[in-house]
């Protein structure tokens, strides 16, 4: 049976269609599109069934979607190839023996790949980066094994960090028990290292999870932690704090949400002059702190959370800052959208929530608020074009996305 992008190619050929004509034929983006039949983006049911009506394929693109992939032709040989990554370390650490020089190559050389990784993980689908990622986490943890490593105890804190980039990823993927493993690796080498401010990061993301499984309780339990062991002006310190205000608000504790947005506020006013704005590792330097529109969402403040999601969008989340950051600015257009259809305003509920699913690669908290969204509007606008289009677009990205079963069921 002929592959998907093979299948719909030869139905365009029939039908005397363009790529452009396909996708207003089936309501779908242009661009997109293009990025499936190219390889470079999964395809769903959703977009076999669009497809396969618009080019009146019978059934033929449904069923090779339903096929998958063709698998990949199997190499004459075993021996796989490291990727780019390691094999640029590798060759920078050659022509020396296993010498403290050496090490700090490999130091200096993964501390580079780190903050590549932390740049990556945010702008590009965790999918595409995650497997290299844990090439490189390996090829990190066999170094401290040689003698002179431990001239460099930093070694131990970059393998912490790139741990930390898998946890995040692995979050990302909806994969949450690989997470937490990377999470209880990134704070032993944390510990092992000296840095309480990668504690502060995995503290984080274990607080995440809970908090997108609807678990506020332990949600706040990490943050608190991640508090205490982790290291005051920092932005992992900061969050953490802005953490706690979410969690409160989603318990309707209104004078602990009080209590936690001035500390909160505190730990921002004390951020280090260089806290990155952009990567995984950073924070917004807008004035309110992370997640107050979240808070005022859950405590149905609808027009306070509106109009903070929209100076934020327009302070922080410029033409270039959306492109560096683009799945944090998903999630601010999906706050935006839940804050719109609080206030029964469907069409700029369903337009945000569109435009959100499409700023950058889908990923498992975007997928939960865009859920919420989903249902609240299928409970305020049952029925309507905007509640309709909507579902037809988060049932795609839903699908796109592909999360394990456990995830699904969370």
């Amino acid at each position: 049976m002929a592959d998907f992008a093979g299948t719909v190619r030869h139905w365009m050929g029939q039908r005397g269609m363009s790529v452009r004509g396909l996708a207003r034929a089936a309501h779908y983006d242009q661009g997109l599109l293009s990025k499936v039949l190219n390889g470079h983006r999964p395809y769903s049911p959703y977009l076999a069934a669009r497809l396969d009506d618009a080019l009146g394929a019978g059934g033929e693109i449904e069923a090779a979607a339903r096929a998958g992939p063709p698998k990949p032709p199997q190499l004459a040989s075993s021996r796989r190839k490291p990727p780019r990554p390691v094999e640029a370390l590798q060759v920078a650490m050659s022509g020396g023996a296993d010498s403290a020089e050496t090490m700090g190559i490999a130091a200096d050389g993964l501390a580079e790949l780190v903050q590549h990784y932390a740049h990556a993980v945010a702008v590009a689908p965790s999918a595409a980066v995650y497997d290299e990622l844990v090439a490189v986490r390996s090829f990190a943890g066999m170094l401290p094994a040689r003698s002179a490593a431990r001239h460099h105890p930093d070694l131990a804190v970059a393998a912490g960090w790139l741990s930390s980039l898998l946890a995040v990823s692995a979050t990302d993927l909806g994969d949450h028990a690989a997470a937490l493993v990377w999470c209880s690796d990134t704070e032993r080498r944390a510990r092992d290292g000296g840095c309480p401010d990668l504690l502060g990061w995995a503290a984080l993301t274990r607080s995440l999870i809970a908090w997108y499984q609807g678990d506020p309780v332990r949600s706040a339990g990490a943050a608190r932690k991640g508090q205490a062991d982790g290291q005051p002006g920092t932005a992992a310190y900061a969050r953490l704090a802005a953490q706690e205000m979410r969690c409160a608000a989603m318990l309707g504790d209104m004078a602990e949400m009080a209590d936690a947005r001035r500390r909160a506020t505190d730990a921002m006013n004390a951020l280090d002059q260089f806290a990155p704005a952009s990567g995984v590792y950073s924070i917004p330097k807008d004035g309110d702190p992370p997640y107050t529109a979240t808070s005022l969402l859950l405590t149905w403040k609808y027009r306070e959370a509106a109009d903070i999601t929209r100076r934020i969008i327009k302070t922080e989340y410029g033409s270039r800052a959306s492109a560096d950051q683009p799945t944090a600015y998903s999630r601010t257009l999906l706050i935006l959208a839940l804050a719109a259809a609080g206030l029964g305003e469907a069409d700029e509920a369903a337009a945000a929530g569109a435009e959100a699913l499409q700023a950058g690669p889908v990923v498992w908290p975007t997928i939960v608020l865009a859920g919420k969204l989903n249902d609240s509007l299928a409970r305020t606008s049952a029925g309507s074009a905007h509640a309709d289009g909507f579902r037809a677009r988060y049932t795609d990205a839903a699908g796109r996305l592909a999360l394990p079963a456990a995830a699904k069921q969370a």
